[in-house]
């Protein structure tokens, strides 16, 4: 709101002249500068999409239909499998829905009896995913795309030997 003329304003009060900042043209150095217009991508950059952590809750609600073995613990294998879902998603550009959660839960035979040699394999990667960054890389980069672009029809019925490998 303007001042009035005639009020008196102390020099406190005046308003101070600005001197503009030059805007810098390129800044060197930084750890998160990207040197390319494309996207880097490979082991370990991760799958960049749109509210990831929601997979997390969807997964919380499907804890009924996973089935564990003796050794495996609910909340790695959710988090595993958010980690998984968020990567599905983001190959669509979409942020994770139940159907990823049932791809990537289907994969690894959560949804259904799974065959021994399964559990063994699945056992490693899921063991204590949910206190490390190093393993959740790893999970995640272990499943190849095409495993990732199965329904979730097809990720319960496919063989995992040649799915995952």
């Amino acid at each position: 709101m303007a001042q009035p003329s005639f009020v008196p304003i102390t020099d406190a009060d005046q308003v101070r002249p600005m001197t503009p900042q030059p805007v810098p043209t390129h800044v060197t150095g930084r750890p998160g500068e990207q040197r390319s217009p494309h996207e880097p991508h490979g082991a370990g950059f991760g799958s960049p999409g749109p509210d990831g952590g929601y997979a997390l809750k969807l997964a919380h609600g499907l804890r009924g239909s996973i089935i564990l073995a003796e050794h495996e613990e609910l909340h790695d294998v959710e988090v595993g499998a958010a980690l998984i879902a968020a990567r599905r998603a983001s190959l669509y550009g979409r942020a994770p829905s139940v159907y990823d959660l049932k791809v990537a839960l289907g994969l690894f035979g959560y949804l259904a009896a799974a065959p021994a040699d399964l559990v063994a394999y699945r056992g490693s990667l899921f063991q204590a995913v949910s206190h490390s960054w190093v393993a959740q890389r790893q999970l995640v980069d272990s499943v190849p795309e095409a495993a990732l672009r199965l329904t979730p029809d097809d990720a319960v019925a496919a063989s995992w030997t040649t799915t995952l490998r």
